[in-house]
């Protein structure tokens, strides 16, 4: 492997790690968000007193939720509660939000004991478990906070200044555009989150802080660049591609699943022309406009950016994401009638989701092996089981919150006259809940997935449309 993989593994490791501990506490975000552009004093609905909860929310609460997240994660729940305790010394330490300082101390503190109860575990006397373990926890605790107060959290307020200084710079030169360059193939190698998570949104959230809303938020989150793609591919594709397209651009722009795009620009790699001059054409219009989000949009829909909007600039956000993909529309129609009768084939779209596929399970730290994602088996772990003994059927995704949810939406809408009482949820691969009957995930996660507990495990391809779906349906139409 070149060193050039070693280094986008790792980044896309990094990204998913920091997605991991951001995603689950995004509707903590989407909630600050609302009390913020409600409340202030340049608010909707001006409240001082309510206001009064924004930087509760903001300092301490939101910081302290990602640490746990991200303790939970290195540590169990363990883990959680020393990673809820060493995030409290960072935020004391600091007088700005301590999201960066979170996403640290949080799995720090998570690794630090969970490698304590690997020395101590056979040494603690029969008696003296729960006590040992409450003492570990609040010791190690405090003295992890008091590290983060005196060296981590202080350190993280130069680091996030520095980064504040170079973001103000590039927006008072006007180069703040130019970040497209990186963001927009990054969102087609799943490298996005590792700027997003890790960059992008504790500047943003300081931004609002001080500002009362960020452009930050609007740099990856927008729809724009996307649809200017699918709107090429509509209007001047051919095949599948073409006939898919209208489909996409709803679950796209309405729904905010960015990844629905991704193989239309596999398929046609000159489009990566078209996506980052949208994408930098929306970063330079919300600049001159000097627009912003008063908090993360989560996914990136038109109906949460709007939603996330600082009070005044919807019109000017909407002009922003019109013109991204007006340029991505006008640069990408050129490389898609230029590739009619080459490309766009149902064989090779289908190419470009299998593709997609294999580079999504690499992004996510999967092995690959020959062209194992090409294969797709209906039945794994157990054999089918009766529609009467099913009672939870549970679509997993990597976060559980994008193409999952929008799986389990469709299968409910598919089945709503089954003679069966369902219970149709959606969640995390790796957070499937108790009483789960059957699973429904894609066939690059099917790994993740423990099979002693007695699942049957449905691998599919695409959570939208899938041979296997349309056999579970089926099962529990009769």
């Amino acid at each position: 492997m070149s060193k050039n993989s070693n280094a986008k593994n790792n980044v896309q490791k990094f990204g998913r790690f920091l997605s991991a501990m951001v995603m689950p506490n995004i509707g903590m975000f989407i909630a600050w968000g609302f009390i913020t552009a409600l409340f202030i004093p340049d608010g909707y609905l001006p409240n001082e007193k309510l206001a009064s909860m924004v930087a509760v929310l903001l300092n301490y609460l939101i910081p302290t939720l990602i640490g746990y997240s991200g303790g939970k994660l290195v540590g169990g729940e363990r883990g959680a509660v020393i990673g809820a305790i060493a995030t409290a010394g960072v935020i004391a330490g600091s007088e700005i939000p301590m999201l960066m300082g979170a996403m640290i101390m949080g799995p720090l503190a998570g690794f630090i004991i969970k490698q304590f109860d690997k020395k101590i575990q056979d040494k603690i006397p029969t008696g003296f478990e729960m006590l040992v373990n409450n003492f570990s926890i609040g010791i190690i605790g405090m003295l992890i906070a008091i590290v983060g107060y005196y060296a981590i959290g202080p350190f993280l307020a130069g680091l996030t200044a520095i980064l504040e200084h170079g973001v103000d710079f590039l927006i008072s030169k006007k180069l703040l555009p130019f970040v497209s360059i990186f963001v927009e193939p990054g969102k087609i190698l799943f490298l996005n989150n590792a700027i997003n998570h890790g960059i992008f949104t504790p500047i943003g959230a300081n931004q609002v802080a001080q500002a009362g809303k960020s452009i930050m938020y609007l740099i990856e989150a927008n729809p724009g660049p996307g649809l200017g793609i699918l709107l090429a591919y509509w209007f001047f594709g051919e095949g599948n591609s073409k006939q898919s397209a209208p489909g996409a651009i709803i679950i796209h722009f309405l729904g905010g699943i960015h990844e629905i795009y991704f193989p239309y620009v596999l398929m046609n790699p000159y489009l990566l022309i078209a996506v980052i001059a949208g994408g930098f054409t929306g970063v330079l219009v919300n600049t001159i406009l000097k627009t912003g989000l008063v908090s993360a949009a989560s996914p990136g829909s038109i109906i949460a950016i709007m939603s996330m909007a600082a009070g005044g600039d919807h019109i000017k956000i909407l002009l922003a994401v019109l013109a991204a993909a007006a340029v991505s529309f006008a640069i990408g129609s050129i490389f898609v009638k230029k590739a009619n009768g080459k490309a766009g084939s149902k064989e090779d779209f289908e190419k470009a989701k299998s593709d997609l596929a294999k580079a999504k399970a690499q992004a996510k730290g999967q092995k690959i092996d020959g062209n194992k994602l090409e294969e797709n088996t209906e039945n794994i772990g157990s054999k089918a089981k009766n529609p009467n003994e099913v009672k939870k059927i549970v679509f997993a995704c990597d976060a559980g919150m994008g193409s999952s949810a929008m799986g389990a939406s469709r299968f409910r809408n598919a089945i709503k006259d089954s003679p069966y009482d369902l219970e149709v949820t959606h969640a995390s691969v790796s957070d499937i809940p108790e009483g789960a009957d059957i699973v429904v995930t894609n066939e690059n996660l099917v790994e993740r997935i423990d099979k002693t507990k007695g699942y049957e495990i449905i691998s599919i391809k695409n959570f939208l449309s899938d041979e296997n779906i349309n056999k579970l349906i089926e099962r529990f139409k009769k």
